[in-house]
This record gives structure tokens, sequence and C-alpha cells, in this order.
């Protein structure tokens, strides 16, 4: 069993910042895992635990059997391996070690790891080596490599085109015979659409079509819905097929909401990057984590993103509410927020929120985002001293300062993070991070009343409270 985000061990070997509670139920898969790391949480069911000087903890936990698991966690990571069945990542045992370890570091004995431990961390920082090498070499007989992915490109980017041409005349047929018509059609006429954009290799074509399907019983007003989502699935088609008159960083946006694959290629940031929200989005067979990070000297807003397959979490994972000194390196598009994480060079440590903005400017900041990439549904945004109250259509946040308010987005009014909200707040203002669109602010994270981020150089603030 692994989990990790990527990273590799702190190079430096020096102090490794102690993990508080909430950051490590923060990385538990679901309520369940949660509970029972908790119950495994106290010395009892520990034997042989110990620590070195650069992260890694370990230690055997009695289980229903005669063999005790073998758990050993990296903490620069964080990454985990454990001897158990368990197909979640991370485990109860990985869990219930680091919530001892959070509660009470004395029971960690300092040195050499076991043998058993000492095997997984070597190799694990045997090929963060490796990768370290390889990124510095290896450039020789890439000539026909390279040559035979641009044909493969050329070749995809063709029956794009095909699909795209062929949708666009969709559209058309659709428009003259009049939108009514697609409710008497049913669902069907949008399924093979949709399949003829899989077809032609246009898997983001593709989940359009699909989407419009769902409009037509989407209750009244449907008609005017679905005519303004026809309206983005034309402008991303004529975008395709007029992709060489684009500048080149909505260019790069075309390519990836058609659903052609990319790669980081931007140029490497290195940051203090604070772990503002993660949270999980099934998606038919796949399950989507995103984690999104903030710099606190660039100031730049990431997101990462990471997959996995049906019933297993992504492996991807960060203490959200930490912040890790490591570089990201951006991917092509419109705003850049996508981000891919590289090396870490320190340790994760607790740290306050980021500087947010008055719940007026929001809207501002996501025309803006529209304006580098039109098909944008929501950017991520902090605000400051926003007090949640209910309103006639269900939440809002108001401004604490002034006469202005943002609704909160019906995906957040039935999630229990809601609530959360509301008792934190206790009718006062707090600083929250979440994403702005055209349905409203969807909250993921807040922080307790009166927490404003850095003052004097120096990070204040408590625990962060996840929404999701």
């Amino acid at each position: 069993m692994l989990l990790s985000h990527g990273g590799e061990p702190s190079p430096t070997g020096g102090p490794v910042a102690r993990w508080s509670v909430e950051q490590v139920l923060a990385l538990a898969p679901d309520d369940a895992s949660r509970t029972a790391g908790t119950r495994l949480g106290t010395a009892g069911p520990w034997s042989g635990t110990g620590r070195d000087g650069a992260g890694a903890v370990w230690g055997l936990c009695t289980g229903s059997g005669s063999t005790p698991y073998r758990t050993v966690v990296d903490t620069t990571g964080p990454a985990c391996s454990c001897s158990c069945p368990s197909r979640k990542f991370p485990c109860k045992h990985a869990l219930g070690l680091l919530l001892l370890l959070a509660s009470d570091d004395t029971s960690f004995r300092p040195g050499e790891p076991a043998d058993w431990a000492a095997a997984w961390i070597e190799g694990r920082r045997g090929r963060a080596a490796e990768q370290a090498g390889a990124a510095t070499g290896g450039e020789a007989s890439r000539g026909p490599a390279d040559a035979a992915a641009r044909k493969r490109a050329e070749r995809r980017a063709e029956r794009v085109t095909g699909g795209a041409e062929e949708l666009e005349q969709r559209l058309a047929d659709l428009l003259r015979g009049g939108l009514a018509a697609t409710d008497r059609s049913g669902y069907g006429l949008w399924d093979e659409t949709a399949a003829r954009m899989v077809d032609a290799q246009a898997p983001g074509l593709a989940a359009r079509v699909r989407e419009l399907g769902a409009i037509t019983g989407s209750g009244p007003g449907w008609p005017v819905r679905l005519l303004e989502e026809c309206g983005l699935l034309h402008l991303l088609d004529t975008a395709w097929l007029g992709r060489e008159r684009l500048p080149d960083p909505l260019a790069a946006t075309v390519r990836t909401r058609v659903g052609l694959p990319m790669s980081a290629e931007g140029v490497p940031v290195r940051d203090r990057w604070l772990v503002l929200a993660q949270y999980d989005t099934p998606d038919g067979r796949i399950v989507t984590r995103r984690i999104w990070l903030y710099g606190r000297e660039s100031g730049r807003t990431a997101l990462l993103l990471s997959f996995g397959a049906a019933g297993r979490s992504p492996a991807q994972s960060l203490p959200v509410g930490a912040t890790i000194d490591a570089e990201l390196t951006p991917y092509p598009g419109g705003g850049q927020l996508r981000a891919e994480l590289g090396e870490q060079f320190g340790t994760t440590a607790p740290a306050g929120p980021p500087p947010g903005i008055a719940a007026a400017a929001a809207p501002a900041v996501y025309g803006t985002a529209l304006r580098e990439d039109p098909w944008l549904d929501a950017c991520p945004v902090t605000l400051r001293d926003v007090i949640p109250v209910p309103s006639e259509d269900g939440w809002q946040v108001a401004d604490a300062h002034a006469d202005s308010a943002l609704p909160i987005a019906p995906a957040a009014l039935s999630r229990p993070g809601l609530w959360k909200l509301v008792a934190l707040s206790g009718g006062g203002p707090v600083t929250v991070f979440g994403e702005i669109g055209h349905r409203g602010f969807d909250p993921f994270a807040a922080w307790d009343p009166g927490e404003r981020g850095e003052v004097g150089g120096r990070t204040t603030g408590g625990p962060v409270v996840q929404l999701v």
C-alpha cells in the first residue's frame, strides 16, 4: 500500500515539522478510515515504534492475526507502506501511526529504522535519486521517438477536426429544427453524438455534449440554458478549427478543453505553498482529486490534479492547512492554474490563511479569468470578513463591512460543510477559500474568525476547517 503525491524526501535532513491531528485526519480517504485510524492513534496497539531525523516513522500494529502489521510513513511526502491488505490510501494503520506521532511523539524511539522499514525507505529515496539523475541526462536517441510522437499527434488532430466539423453541422441542424424538438428526442440524440466525439478522440467535446443531454430535463427555463451551453460548445468548435490564429495561451486552453493530453512545461516556481483544500469528485469509473495551493511569496494559486480508478483513492495527497517548500511546474493554457508538483525542499508546517479580497471584488476576478478561458465554470478566490447568512433562495456570504453578498452555489447547500461554516462563523466574519462562478460561491475551507495570514513576516492563524 502506497500513498504519495510525487514529492521526494527532504534532502536537508533537518528538523521535521510536527503534524497536527487535524492535518492527519485530512488525509483520510473516508469517514470509516478516519474513525478506524483514530482508534489506533494511541500507544496501546503499537510496538517497535521509531523515527529518524529525515521524517520517517515506523511501527508494528497488533491486528486480528498473529503477525502484527508493519507500517512505515515518510512524513516529508507524505508517503506510506503497510503490510495490511487494505486498498485504501492511506490505510487505518498509517493514519493511526501519524495520529500517535501528532499526539505523543515521545512514543517513537529516535534512531536507525528497523530492517523491514529501512528497505522501503532506502528504495523510495533511491528512486528519488534516480529520477533526479534522469532529469539531467538521457537526452540522446530521442529524435526518432519525437518524430513518431509528432505523427501520432497530427493524426489525432485530424480526427478531432473531423469530429468538430461534424458537431458543428449537428448543432446547426439542432437550431434549425428548434430547441423544443430536443425534448421529444430524449437522451439518445446526445448519447449518439457524444459517441461520435469519442470516436474522433475528443473526450472534452464528448463530455460537453453529454452535459447538454441533462439540460432538457432540468426544470423550467431549460431552453435558455440549452442555448447558452450550445453557444459555448459552438465557440469551442470554432476555436479548435481556427486554433492557428489564436494566441498561444488561448490555443493551449482550447486543446485542453477539447481533450488533448498536455504536459507540464512551464518554468518551475519554487515557493512556500499553503495547502488550501483537497477534495475528490467521482466521474464515472474515475475519481478526480483536486488540491488547491497558494504561494506565499509569488501570490499564485495552483491546482494539482490526480486520478484514481474505481474503488481506489488517487495517490496524490497533501495535508490541508500545511505549508510545503516545493517547486511547481505549470501546465500551458490560460491562467496556468494547473501545475505539477516537483521536488520538495523542506517539511510541512502549519500556516494561517492567505490574504483575501472583499466579496464585492470576487465577480471581477471571475470575469478576468473568463477572458483567458471562456469555458471556465469557476475560479479560486479567498474572501475575507464574510458572514454566512440565510437568503430567500438558500444561503449567501455577506460582506461584514459593506452592503454586498454572494450567493452560495447550489452544490454546497446539500453538503455538511455549509453547517460547519455557519458554526465556525457564529454570526461573525470569517476567511473562506472556495470557487466563484456563474452559479455562485462554493466554499471549500475556512479559518477561525479574525485570522489574517501573515503579520510582520510571521504566519498567524489557527487550523483550517475543511468544508468539502
